[in-house]
């Protein structure tokens, strides 16, 4: 029999989990899919964390069907995570093209890039055909969703409007916000957010500028006595050691459990993560036009290079979804976004995520327990 650790915080009575670990709700990669998915959500919250689904931009029915099929295959609490970039407005008239929209909202010189690329990889671009819905009438109805379905944590990337929190509070469903920065969490905390995530420049996916080690402390102090969890950089015991002697409640965590077997990660990205070294990642907006943190790849080099400056949120998006479809339908997998951190260096291993997650609490433990007493002799 194995002897099971303890690693609690408050963040562990507050949402009803054993470890203050929450897995980042990681949205769409290589136009395949969430990595996050119900299996890799329901194995962190049957491991001790918090699984949390990646559902931005699901259809109201995907929405539901995945957090049942959470449900079913476990009993623990779980969160939904869903991006509401700052902006989002109105969702368009539903008998518009998507060619209409573009033509509306997008300037020509980008358009001229995306057919640029296309013709240079020999991708045939076509419109694509995409249940993406992002506006503010559809987050409502997600909310509503979730509510219904009774799930335990929201949790809001990239903004939080100010009738998201009262809506979940009345539902009983609590509410987590990620910032990269001061500003980002003293706004979560005004909305109301239950916790807020500092979330450092290392994190992949959408980040900030500011490092972890100095953005944790930074938030903490603006915005107590609201709970806050750290994430960048954080993929094993020593990560989540140093998050908590920073103060933080807890830990979220994408990379690292990108290599759990639970995981949605296309085959070609998989094999590019186990090579990687710590410099393989890049900051870019060309994806959505917020500061992403992904593999390198051609694309991204070339947006960067090309002198165009990147759209809004949503009008970066509506720009780039016919060459994320086209590529996507001509395999050219390699050429699309992937987000990672730059943690991705120190994990070679895909291993089942309870796997993952157990030995992060169990080197962390040993950490706090015995090798930082052992080294660091203090006395008040």
């Amino acid at each position: 029999m194995t002897n099971k650790k303890t690693l609690r915080t408050e963040l562990c009575d507050m949402l009803g989990i054993e470890y203050p670990i929450l897995l980042a709700g990681m949205g769409g990669i290589a136009g395949e899919g969430h990595a996050a998915q119900p299996k890799l959500a329901a194995a962190v919250s049957n491991a001790g964390g918090m699984g949390v689904l990646g559902a931005t931009g699901l259809p109201l029915d995907e929405l539901r069907s995945e957090i049942r099929e959470i449900k079913r295959m476990t009993d623990k609490p779980f969160g939904v995570d869903v991006l509401l970039p700052e902006g989002i407005g109105e969702a368009p008239p539903p008998d518009i093209s998507m060619a209409e929209l573009k033509k509306q909202f997008v300037p020509q010189p980008h358009m001229d890039f995306v057919e640029k690329i296309a013709a240079e990889y020999g991708v045939a671009l076509k419109e694509a055909k995409t249940d993406l819905v992002l506006s503010v009438e559809h987050s409502k109805k997600q909310i509503q969703v979730m509510l219904e379905e009774k799930v335990p944590l929201y949790c809001a990337g990239l903004g939080i409007p100010d009738w998201l929190v009262p809506m979940a509070h009345e539902g009983g469903m609590k509410v987590l916000g990620l910032a990269g920065n001061v500003r980002g969490a003293l706004r979560h905390k005004k909305a109301g957010a239950d916790f807020i995530v500092a979330q450092g420049h290392e994190a992949g996916g959408h980040t900030g500028r500011i490092g972890t080690l100095a953005l944790v402390p930074q938030v903490m102090d603006a915005v107590k006595p609201t709970p806050v969890l750290a994430a960048g950089g954080i993929g094993d015991g020593r990560g989540l050691a140093a998050a908590l002697a920073l103060g933080a409640v807890g830990v979220w965590v994408g990379t690292a459990f990108l290599f759990a077997e639970e995981a949605n990660v296309i085959e070609v990205h998989r094999k590019a993560l186990i090579t990687a070294n710590e410099e393989d990642t890049r900051v870019s907006r060309v994806w959505s036009g917020k500061t992403l943190r992904q593999m390198k790849n051609p694309i991204q080099e070339a947006f960067d290079n090309s002198g165009l400056k990147p759209l809004s949120v949503i009008i970066q998006v509506l720009l780039m979804l016919d060459l994320i479809d086209s590529l996507s339908k001509a395999k050219r997998h390699d050429l699309l976004c992937s987000p990672v951190g730059q943690i991705v260096g120190m994990l070679k291993d895909v291993r089942p995520a309870k796997d993952i997650l157990n030995d992060m609490v169990g080197e962390a433990v040993d950490i706090l327990d015995k090798k930082l007493p052992a080294r660091v002799k203090a006395k008040p």
